[in-house]
Parts: C-alpha cells; sequence; structure tokens
C-alpha cells in the first residue's frame, strides 16, 4: 500500500469519530497499547533535544525502505510522533518526500495540540524527512 492509499485508509478510520478531540483521544489509546520498545531505543543518543516531553527516535533503513519508531514519557506525543512513524515506516525515501506532511491537519488533530506538543510533531516529521532525504537514490 502506498502513502496515498494509506492516508485514504487512516483519514477514513478516524472520520468516524465526530471531532479532532475523540480523534485524538483514539490515538492516545493505541498508543497506550503499543509494544514496549526496544531498550536501547530511550539512550540519550536517540533523544530529540528541544521537546517539552522527552521524545526517543531511531531510524533505519534496509531493502531500499525506512523504518521508524519512537518513544515519549508524554502519551500524547507517543500518539502523534508513533502515528506518523507508523504511518511512514516501510516507504521508499522518494515516496516519503513526496507526501504532504499536513495530512493530519483537515482531521482536526494537530488543532487540540499545545504549542510544545505541535512543536514535538514537527521535529519528528523534520527527522523522518531528513533520513529520507540523506537515503535517497
Amino acid at each position: 500500500m502506498n502513502l496515498a492509499e494509506k492516508q485514504v485508509e487512516l483519514t477514513a478510520q478516524l472520520a468516524v469519530l465526530k471531532n479532532g478531540q475523540d480523534r485524538l483521544a483514539l490515538l492516545v489509546d493505541q498508543a497506550r497499547k503499543r509494544p514496549l520498545p526496544a531498550p536501547d531505543l530511550r539512550g540519550d543518543a536517540n533523544l530529540i533535544p528541544g521537546c517539552l516531553a522527552k521524545l526517543w527516535f531511531v531510524a533505519n533503513f534496509r531493502d531500499g525502505r525506512c523504518f521508524f519508531d519512537c518513544d515519549s514519557d508524554s502519551l500524547i506525543v507517543k500518539a502523534i510522533a508513533g502515528l506518523l512513524c507508523d504511518f511512514y515506516s516501510g516507504h521508499a525515501p522518494a515516496e516519503i518526500l513526496a507526501h504532504d506532511p499536513n495530512f493530519l491537519a483537515p482531521l482536526g488533530i494537530t488543532q487540540h495540540l499545545t504549542p510544545n506538543r505541535r512543536n514535538a510533531l514537527s521535529k519528528i516529521w523534520k527527522r523522518i524527512r531528513h533520513f529520507a532525504e540523506v537515503n535517497v537514490k
């Protein structure tokens, strides 16, 4: 499934909920159920500076595709960052770079985030994009 198809599927899944707050609540509930990350994920080398909440991010490249994982000590940050990591994982760098990162805005999710949490979302997207740029061929 390509990113455009994934976006349609995710949008349809979240659109059944009546507003952005309910959608964000669903994402937080999903974050609670995420499997525990590998112990080495929470190392200082993976910590993203400049976020109010602690946010760890790891990227890997294999078989021509990018894979991302993250964790946070804030459930909301973990939910949003995890959504982006899951969404973009398994895709080629060129496809990631061609995709509009603002696809969450029409769903009303980003409007319910504090400026600090929007900052964390922006930092994750920049890390994903940078990793794709470095690995595009």
